[in-house]
């Protein structure tokens, strides 16, 4: 069986859906972007003249999501004219085109039903040697593909880019039990010489590599937090940087990718990891559950565990549920490992410290480290995979064997 993806599809033109249209695109290939139509007119629809039948209603989800991908602050396209290889649609009018693509990627909510009502539609509309991919985060892709067809479970297989599509390196390349090898082997050289990515082979397990240890190592942050009695900007302050993580840290981090998203990974992995020795720190702590009930998500809603007041930037108190100034992290350990040179020197620094940032990191890395080796070999039979996929995924200094 000979592959070559010349023309390819997305469902789903949410963020995910669109950034990864739009990286498609910057290789060069045709894309199709295609999303629900609306379920109903809006006022400032029928203000335009819009009907029902109007294609610029009936597509406007796509448009939307294009719209926004070519917006995109960083930039999702290398250049907007890339963006016109990017064909907007919808589901109910334009699933037939998927006859004439070599890839389609699914990028819709994380529902298993609405996935597998998807992909039955999508089974019936594509070419004999179409690779069908979903962009899950987190489900199973068994689950996902258990009543499609022989055939089409040969080529089915997981496709999970990290966001922003663009500038994440790691793409996580999850086969079915029936996936032909092939087709993997295909699928992650595309990964690799087209879009440019660095591809971790997973286990069909649920969220993967980097999810299910990157998701532990947050959850346990935050449990540490409260245990200690730390603020949130005292965290952010430690677990980054100087202990050779992103700048934006734990709660920052949350904050770009939303506090629902999070919230809905955590809730995931607890339900679906009913023997995880550590199962019980996935469940949202409650001062996680009242900011969703708040509905204080992150960037997304102008404010989460941080938000700007003008040039101020304010941090949430979860005790007193206002938002304050913030001020400087102040332990001598931190303030060693920030002039460290080599990532060694800045664990040391924290490592041969006795205050109460010290005592943090020992408990946060020595839990991190741990949860890692104990999911061998049921994430993967690999420490290189399970490296490549913190490094890659989540813009750790080291993973955590390159750490031991």
């Amino acid at each position: 069986m000979s592959f070559q993806i010349k023309k390819a599809a997305v469902l789903g033109a949410g963020v995910m859906g669109a950034n990864i249209a739009a990286q498609l695109a910057n290789a060069g290939i045709e894309c199709l972007l295609l999303d629900i139509v609306p379920p109903e007119l809006t006022e400032a629809d029928k203000a335009k003249g819009l009907t029902k039948e109007s294609p610029a209603w009936r597509n406007s989800f796509a448009m939307r999501g294009l719209e926004g991908a070519t917006k995109a602050r960083p930039a999702s396209f290398y250049t907007k004219r890339n963006a016109a290889l990017v064909k907007p649609g919808n589901f109910e009018d334009h699933l037939a085109w998927l006859a004439g693509v070599d890839l389609v990627i699914e990028a819709v909510i994380e529902n298993l039903k609405i996935k597998q009502d998807l992909f039955a539609r999508v089974e019936k509309v594509v070419k004999p040697h179409c690779i069908v991919a979903t962009n899950t985060s987190g489900i199973r892709i068994g689950e996902i593909s258990a009543n499609l067809g022989k055939a089409l479970k040969e080529r089915f297989l997981g496709i999970h880019f990290f966001n922003p599509p663009r500038y994440m390196k790691l793409v996580e390349v999850i086969p079915g039990e029936e996936t032909k090898k092939e087709v993997v082997e295909y699928v992650t050289r595309f990964c690799e010489d087209v879009l440019g990515k660095g591809v971790v082979v997973c286990k069909d397990v649920p969220n993967f590599i980097a999810n299910r240890i990157g998701v532990y190592d947050m959850s346990n942050a935050m449990n540490l937090m409260l245990a200690k009695g730390m603020r949130v900007e005292d965290i952010d302050a430690i677990i980054s940087a100087p202990l050779g993580r992103p700048r934006s840290a734990i709660f920052g981090t949350i904050d770009l990718v939303g506090l629902d998203t999070a919230y809905h990974v955590m809730t995931n992995l607890y339900e679906a990891l009913p023997k995880d020795e550590s199962r019980d720190l996935f469940i949202p702590p409650d001062f996680v559950k009242a900011m969703i009930q708040k509905k204080w998500l992150g960037n997304k809603t102008k404010g989460g565990f941080y938000k700007r007041v003008g040039k101020e930037k304010l941090m949430l108190d979860i005790n007193t549920w206002e938002y304050v100034p913030t001020k400087p992290a102040d332990f001598l350990s931190l303030e060693k490992a920030k002039v460290a040179k080599t990532l060694p020197e800045k664990m040391e620094a924290f490592f041969e410290g006795d205050d109460k940032a010290a005592k943090f990191v020992w408990e946060v890395n020595k839990g991190y480290l741990m949860y890692a080796a104990a999911k061998i070999p049921e994430v993967s039979d690999d420490i290189l995979n399970i490296d490549r996929a913190m490094r890659w995924g989540y813009n750790h200094g080291a993973g955590p064997f390159e750490q031991w």
